[in-house]
């Protein structure tokens, strides 16, 4: 069976609150596939309806094509870490894995494997209730690669890690997709994602907004928006607008040009010559994208700390 994640029409209420409303997407193998989406969105909701954890009003959530419950020895077929506190502080780290290596059929020999594979040996011995957040990041994804599954989900694997584990856990990332299997990996650190991931779903109030590869959403966000250093701004707004581009003055001597591609822009004012000593195409981040996606997807906004007290009275 083809190594997938598929979400397909779920729909799922919590009270008076809708928590997913028809969410749909499909994890692939080969590739990270970064979910996102503001607090609130159905991120966590998603991910333990696919695990069993919680079940679904509607819709259905499939491994591999078939649902978790069916799932012989499941650690073997899909990893995952939703929450690295869930564990028994008193017992050590390495004995947390014994239980759950022991529940699957898997040998000492494997979770010794998991453990160098994680960078945990010199401290596996310890009570995990001492480890620190990255630690136990740590420990929770040694679990998830234990059956040596060809399915992962993450939720927030990046959360707690330093540098070298950021850099570390950037690494494994691509690693797991290049072996060839679907890695499914919530985060809010979008500037990792945009190293390690390969695809991204958007998600907003409970439903897909965008579900599409990062080098097509950052090209399309990216738009035909060049910066022009100049010392003869007139000249070069008159000429560029002529060829019906939108140009803003931004700074001394800095133009936006909107709506013509950099080597147009070129083109334009060498054939003029107008001088310049900079035309440079914006790149938009995976931040700036993700933002103007979920700009009306967000559910809590926190007040602008620039503004004045009056002006948060009048906005009530």
């Amino acid at each position: 069976m083809e190594a997938t994640i598929e979400i397909s029409g779920l729909r799922k209420r919590f009270g008076g609150t809708q928590a997913l409303d028809g969410m749909s997407f499909t994890v692939l193998p080969g590739q990270v596939t970064g979910f996102v989406g503001p607090n609130g969105a159905g991120k966590s909701t998603t991910m333990r309806i696919v695990l069993g954890l919680d079940a679904a009003d509607a819709g259905s959530a499939t491994v591999s094509g078939q649902p978790y419950r069916s799932l012989r020895h499941p650690l073997t077929h899909v990893g995952s870490l939703l929450d690295a506190a869930a564990l028994q502080p008193s017992r050590t780290a390495r004995n947390h894995l014994l239980w759950l290596a022991h529940s699957q059929g898997l040998t000492a020999a494997r979770v010794d494997e998991v453990v160098e594979q994680a960078g945990l040996r010199s401290v596996i011995r310890r009570k995990a209730g001492g480890y620190s957040l990255g630690m136990r990041q740590r420990l929770g994804i040694a679990a998830a690669l234990l059956g040596d599954p060809p399915v992962l989900m993450l939720d927030e694997p990046f959360n707690g890690m330093d540098p070298e584990g950021i850099v570390w856990m950037r690494g494994l990332l691509r690693t797991l997709a290049g072996q060839g299997r679907a890695v499914l990996v919530s985060s809010h650190l979008m500037s990792e994602l945009q190293d390690a991931a390969d695809h991204l779903v958007v998600v907003g109030r409970g439903k897909v907004i965008a579900d599409t590869s990062i080098r097509e959403l950052l090209a399309a966000a990216s738009g035909d928006r060049v910066t022009l250093r100049t010392t003869a701004g007139p000249r070069a707004m008159s000429v560029l607008e002529h060829a019906g581009a939108d140009v803003a003055a931004t700074g001394p001597g800095t133009l936006t040009v909107s709506g013509l591609a950099a080597e147009r822009v070129v083109a334009l004012l060498a054939a003029s010559a107008v001088p310049f000593a900079e035309v440079s195409a914006h790149r938009a981040t995976l931040e700036e994208a993700y933002l103007e996606l979920t700009r009306k997807a967000v559910e809590f906004h926190a007040a602008d700390p620039s503004a004045s007290r009056a002006d948060r009275e009048a906005t009530r």
